[in-house]
């Protein structure tokens, strides 16, 4: 885990203060050290910046920016570190390649040798020598950016799964980039709010890429590189990779366990060994944190693991997190959060994901990690098995869609479940008049709407005129890109690819860890095994009510018992619905009736105070008003 930072002016000096201004601003990502150049080249000016967490080779040798200078024969090249020598290539980089060690031999053999330890300086090399094919050699979690002094380039790229952020700028005049928004604010960019980007998170809870929040500021999407031509200005994006659903491959069941098992034990291998650091790992009590403590007990004995609970039982795993602890011999370490400790940090969350975001799971993954970051430097998760293996309810209730949407009772259905919703405390008949009035629409458009938040027809009640008249009329636009022929089911898991996983999953778990100095690495979602479980039959994950079928399979009995595998699906919740009733009542009307906040900017004064009094009532409208709280308190931050 580290920061990344850059700036190329086209006009103007680049300044060593402005790029230490965006150190500053992303220091909490690499309190180990800190890196600049700033040069001038031909017709621009450059600077790049790096906060350095050193996790492999811990020496002054891997620290960033990092350049590399040619002689005449490749084993008379040499790297830099500071502006007192012009390179061939720069590069900062933030994350890990996993399979650093055979690139770096694979170079080897063609005449490449090696100052350091580290896998900053495979990168490099491997772009010299591979040029932007490098990106499909990689495996790891990555966002970086290359100055090609050459080819007047600056080349930048994401993992394939998007677990490291890359987020820029761009005008006639400058270009900059950063692993976080903080840094390119420091830059006088001029603040806007994105109303299509609002419009989106109210939805969806998190901003899809490449929006931000921000009018003019983008964030790269995952598996995909840049270029930028210094010559021209032409700025261009191409995705490299793809997850293969469309790939399907024939094999017997007991042939897909093996390839499946192989690929988590190997995957959960490179992510502990990778490191001149300790590894400990995030234990919740569910499947897939518990599946990646159990074969990270192979590599390290006495492994620590780190859960988060809750006095509210309806919401707490912690006796399953103990009960794998026990079974593992992990040194555990449980840690409470409690209704004043999100009073009490929110302003500091909501600085730090800078975005609209407002996933509830935010809050615990935030003290988890300020805590793990007490103990250790490097945390494994559980992230990507409900995207690999058909994890989620909401993959079965398009399933039952598929077989609904032809029958004739369904408009009369959802003008039912509509009529009940408004005279009903219930938010039950709300969701059952979604469901059956986005019946007949593609996957993609139900999905966008099967949501606890505020689907597209309750935000049209919700609206002020002015603000309908302002907004993109397609609100499906940023699911409909990712539309695919693919059986339904499929078809979702791939949106939840390029859409939920990357934008909200590994935006929670890279902010709240980057915030404490931490790194997260999520075995589950190496890239081979992601294509494995892809080019799998889907009756092997799912069939009927039963999910995550051969991952479960598996695991049980050889890894973990019955009762951890097939206990109902909780999910890392937090129980806002009843803290907005009781501790948390008062700092919510306060901060949502705030009549200089935006919501009442967007949003009909008298809906809002509706919702609220329905929730004190009973109504469950939690996720919704945590939404807005989260909304306004962004805006506080960062326009006010």
């Amino acid at each position: 885990m580290c920061g990344i930072s850059g700036f190329v002016n086209f006009k103007s000096k680049v300044e060593k203060r402005q790029i230490e201004a965006m150190n500053e601003a992303i220091q909490h990502r690499g309190p180990d050290g800190r890196g600049i150049f700033v040069g001038k080249h031909k017709n621009f000016h450059l600077g790049f910046g790096h906060v350095r967490l050193a996790i492999l080779d811990l020496s002054e040798k891997g620290r960033q920016p990092m350049g590399l200078c040619l002689g005449k024969t490749r084993d008379k090249s040499f790297l830099v570190y500071d502006d007192g020598k012009a390179p061939d290539y720069l590069v900062t980089f933030n994350g890990e390649i996993y399979n650093f060690l055979e690139l770096r031999s694979e170079l080897e053999k063609v005449g490449y040798s090696f100052e350091t330890e580290c896998d900053t300086e495979v990168l490099l090399k491997g772009y010299e020598h591979w040029g932007t094919d490098v990106v499909s050699k990689l495996n790891g979690m990555f966002a970086f950016v290359i100055w090609d002094v050459h080819g007047d380039l600056l080349f930048g790229a994401r993992d394939r799964l998007g677990k490291k952020p890359l987020k820029y700028y761009f005008d006639d005049e400058r270009f900059i980039f950063c692993s976080e928004l903080k840094g390119i604010l420091t830059q006088n960019v001029p603040r806007e709010i994105d109303l299509n980007a609002v419009d989106q998170y109210l939805t969806l809870q998190y901003v899809p890429a490449p929006l931000t929040g921000f009018k003019n500021i983008f964030k790269l999407e995952q598996a995909s590189f840049f270029i930028l031509n210094l010559k021209t200005k032409e700025f261009n994006t191409e995705r490299y990779w793809d997850v293969p659903f469309d790939k399907k491959k024939s094999r017997r069941k007991k042939e897909w366990m093996k390839q499946i098992e192989d690929c988590i034990d190997k995957s959960v291998q490179r992510r502990m060994l990778t490191s001149d650091v300790e590894v400990g790992s995030f234990l919740s009590g569910g499947v897939d944190s518990s599946a990646v403590v159990a074969f990270a007990s192979r590599y390290k004995e006495n492994l620590k693991t780190f859960t988060i609970q809750f006095a509210e039982k309806d919401f707490d795993e912690s006796e399953c997190a103990q009960k794998v602890a026990r079974q593992y011999k992990t040194e555990h370490y449980s840690f409470t959060v409690t209704a004043n400790d999100m009073q009490n940090a929110m302003e500091k969350i909501v600085f730090q994901y800078e975005e609209p975001y407002a996933d509830v799971s935010q809050l615990p993954t935030y003290i988890l990690a300020q805590k793990t970051s007490e103990k250790v430097k490097v945390v494994l998760n559980g992230d990507g098995g409900d995207e690999n293996f058909a994890g989620y309810d909401r993959y079965r209730i398009h399933q039952i869609a598929d077989k609904m949407k032809w029958l004739p009772f369904t408009n009369m259905a959802a003008w039912i479940c509509k009529k009940l919703s408004e005279n009903v405390n219930s938010a039950l008949f709300h969701q059952a008049f979604v469901f059956f009035k986005t019946l007949r629409e593609s996957p993609a458009v139900r999905h966008y709407n099967y949501t606890r938040y505020f689907d597209t027809f309750t935000k049209e009640d919700f609206y002020l005129d002015s603000i309908k008249k302002s907004i993109n009329k397609d609100s499906f636009e940023a699911f409909r890109k990712y539309e695919k022929k693919l059986p339904t089911v499929e078809a979702i898991q791939y949106l939840d690819f390029h859409t939920y996983l990357p934008d909200d999953l590994m935006a929670k778990v890279d902010i709240a860890c980057s915030a404490f100095g931490l790194e997260s690495r999520s075995p589950l979602l190496d890239y081979k095994l992601v294509e494995a479980a892809a080019e799998m039959p889907l009756k092997y994950k799912m069939k009927g009510k039963k999910r995550k079928k051969i991952l479960k399979e598996i695991l049980v009995d050889r890894y973990l018992s019955k009762d951890i595998l097939y206990r109902k699906k909780q999910g890392f919740d937090v129980p806002v619905d009843a803290w907005f009733r009781s501790e948390l009542r008062d700092f919510l009307n306060s901060a949502l009736l705030d009549p200089k906040g935006l919501v009442l900017n967007l949003m009909k004064r008298k809906k809002v105070e509706e919702l609220l009094e329905e929730h004190y009532k009973g109504k469950d409208n939690g996720k919704k008003l945590w939404v807005l709280l989260t909304l306004n308190l962004w805006y506080r931050q960062y326009f006010i």
